[in-house]
């Protein structure tokens, strides 16, 4: 039997960790909500910002991306959202405390083992940061945009590069996905 009995239950179309944003400023009494993606949560969800007006790749290459990476539950979904210079400097500075944009941030879904769910959470991606990366790395754009989705989808997993040996297995994780998919070290520039 399933004792998980959330107290509040909520239906979106938001990334989670807005929504989830929200409900932590709201008075809520409820120190267990369930939230309800109203987009399906074994899909991987792409959102442009109506203020990006860098070239994003074709979202059928994202979610390829995207998969590829996946770690565990194939089926797995989450939301990757493509923002502008701004929205990802104020989400940087919210959720960092950096204020500056950057290239990629991850969200992972916390949600308890009972509630079934199968999201691995939020991924928010800055396409003028790509854009500008790709040309002081000389890299091709599309190679850059894979290498950074699948760096994202590896934090959703888990991964992390806070020391130099989480950040060794991170970017041979990376090399070995990318390879698959026919794209080069996006590291061998940087040794």
């Amino acid at each position: 039997m399933n004792n998980y009995a959330p107290q509040m239950i909520v239906k979106t179309s938001l990334p989670w960790h807005v929504l989830a944003t929200r409900i932590s400023t709201a008075q809520t009494p409820s120190p267990v909500v369930m939230i309800v993606n109203t987009a399906e949560i074994d899909t991987i969800e792409i959102q442009i910002s109506d203020d990006v007006e860098s070239e994003c790749p074709e979202d059928t290459l994202v979610v390829q991306w995207a998969q590829s990476a996946i770690q565990s539950d194939k089926n797995a979904g989450m939301t990757i959202r493509i923002v502008d210079s701004a929205e990802m400097q104020q989400s940087n500075l919210q959720w960092r405390g950096k204020d500056k944009p950057t290239n990629v941030l991850s969200f992972p879904a916390e949600f308890p083992p009972e509630a079934g769910v199968s999201y691995l959470g939020d991924i928010l991606i800055c396409a003028e940061v790509l854009e500008r990366e790709s040309v002081e790395q000389g890299k091709v754009l599309n190679d850059h945009w894979a290498h950074i989705v699948v760096h994202g989808v590896l934090h959703l997993e888990g991964f992390d590069h806070e020391n130099d040996q989480e950040a060794q297995q991170m970017e041979q994780r990376e090399k070995e996905i990318l390879d698959t998919l026919g794209i080069a070290d996006p590291y061998r520039y940087e040794y």
